[in-house]
């Protein structure tokens, strides 16, 4: 039975699903390259991308943060500088969390491409703003009516 208009779908059994699969997944080629390179080496490729995408991070994140900044000290709304931030903080966890698949998916979010792309996909008003800003002044129109009985 499909749920209704208003109804959400139950959506705890993928979840549970994901949050079982995800870590033996994760495990399973953390086993296959330590077998291929070495466990030592596997340790060190495993810090090395969390160095190089906390560095990364950092330097993306200060250039959020001053656009954030001018845009808020102008009065402007940059809701979509947001979720920029928002996702490079997601790649910043998947970059401290150890682990290979993590790893690859922390640098492909800290690409600004695959990061636009992903809010142009969720958020259909981003490439009808080309300065990145939402409008914040809400959209008035004025009419004359006359109310009759």
């Amino acid at each position: 039975m499909s749920p209704g208009p208003l109804e959400p779908e139950d959506t705890t059994v993928p979840l549970l699903w994901l949050l079982i699969l995800f870590p033996l997944i994760e495990l399973f080629v953390l086993i296959q390259v330590g077998a291929r390179i070495g466990a030592l080496s596997t340790i060190g490729l495993s810090l090395l991308t969390a160095a190089l995408g906390v560095w990364l991070v950092q330097q993306q994140g200060f250039g959020i943060a001053l656009r954030v900044q001018a845009a808020l000290a102008e009065g402007q709304l940059l809701a979509l500088d947001l979720l920029d931030g928002a996702l490079l903080l997601v790649a910043g966890l998947c970059l401290l969390v150890p682990g290979l698949l993590t790893d690859a998916l922390g640098l492909v979010l800290l690409i600004p491409a695959v990061r636009h792309a992903l809010i142009t996909h969720t958020c259909r008003f981003y490439p009808d703003h080309p300065d990145r800003r939402l409008d914040p002044e809400p959209r008035v129109i004025e009419v004359d009516y006359q109310r009759e009985d």
